[in-house]
């Protein structure tokens, strides 16, 4: 039995989550429904737009939400990350440590600079727009991986928004190779739709055909795969994936699991936020696999816990919430 469900790798990112109106985009130059990276003076400009009475502080990033989920639900999770030695360096490894996930990183030794933050906007619409400014981030190197804890984990799980950087796209691939060598299963998200959209070459060559699970939503896929509809692009994520999970929000998920899809049946809430509902279904996702539970299982376990995490501002769940997940569907 592996020491760890998940090691995952990717940016630490403090969220400030805020809610505007649809015209401040419009206003601010901000392209609506992405994630864009920001250089720091960029971001303290929309800061000072903001009303910050509205706001609120978060351990974020994709990876790190999607191994605290894993946590949450009972699993065991390592997170390679890089954080300065500043106070929200100082938060985000203390939110780590609340929420059981283990890393080879200290606030102490941690390098001068600033942590990397994520001005997370909701709109009216319960789209969130991101504005990322990566900070010591954006440093994550293969030197930051730690190669015997990838040997102790089921699953490697990769954070797409790093092949944004050089170094973060070398960690990604040193991690991979590592995890094929150990017979480790490698796990990826896309992250986002900017990052398949303007870094295709480093997308592909992370992807291969030697991921063994992937995540991304409809517009995802169909950007990856160059189509224009979701039957076109799941039947060719099957040549970029051994096996995949489409989300379609209000619509519930499509999983591949090797052989055949599985529908997944969408529980019907009122959306708030949209923040971190992929995160959350990859979490829940592979703690359900991890744990016993089919890929159609998994599958109903990611959908309520997303559906409940879209119900409400922030990109995670409170422990009874998780809970109340398994009690639901599983009868934990």
């Amino acid at each position: 039995m592996s020491k760890y469900d998940v090691y995952g790798i990717g940016n630490a990112i403090v969220d400030i989550v805020t809610e505007v109106d649809h015209d401040f985009f419009e206003v601010n130059g901000i392209e609506k429904g992405v994630m864009t990276l920001v250089d720091e003076h960029r971001q303290l400009h929309l800061m000072k737009a903001i009303d910050m009475k509205r706001s609120r502080m978060s351990g974020g990033g994709s990876a790190g939400n999607t191994v605290v989920a894993v946590n949450q639900f009972g699993g065991k999770t390592f997170f390679s990350c890089q954080v300065a030695h500043d106070e929200l360096g100082k938060f985000f490894l203390e939110d780590l440590k609340r929420n059981g996930v283990d890393t080879n990183i200290t606030w102490e030794t941690c390098p001068e600079g600033h942590t990397g933050k994520c001005l997370v906007m909701t709109s009216p619409d319960a789209q969130r727009t991101m504005n990322t400014f990566l900070g010591v981030s954006s440093f994550l190197s293969p030197e930051h991986i730690d190669e015997a804890a990838i040997r102790q984990s089921s699953y490697i799980y990769l954070e797409g928004y790093l092949v944004a950087s050089p170094k973060g796209f070398e960690a990604m691939k040193e991690a991979k190779k590592i995890a094929e060598r150990n017979r480790v299963y490698t796990s990826l998200t896309f992250s986002d739709a900017s990052m398949v959209k303007y870094f295709a070459a480093q997308m592909e060559e992370i992807v291969g055909a030697s991921v063994d699970l992937l995540f991304c939503n409809e517009e995802e896929a169909m950007i990856f795969t160059g189509t224009d509809n979701l039957h076109d692009a799941r039947e060719k994520m099957k040549f970029a994936a051994k096996r995949f999970a489409i989300t379609l929000g209000a619509n519930g998920a499509l999983i591949f699991d090797g052989d055949t899809f599985i529908e997944i049946e969408p529980y019907k809430v009122r959306a708030i936020d949209t923040n971190g509902a992929g995160d959350m279904f990859a979490g829940a996702f592979l703690y359900g696999i991890t744990h016993g539970h089919s890929y159609a299982e998994a599958g109903k376990i990611a959908s309520l816990a997303s559906s409940r995490v879209v119900s409400q501002f922030g990109p995670r769940l409170q422990p009874d919430q998780v809970k109340k997940v398994l009690t639901d569907l599983v009868g934990y």
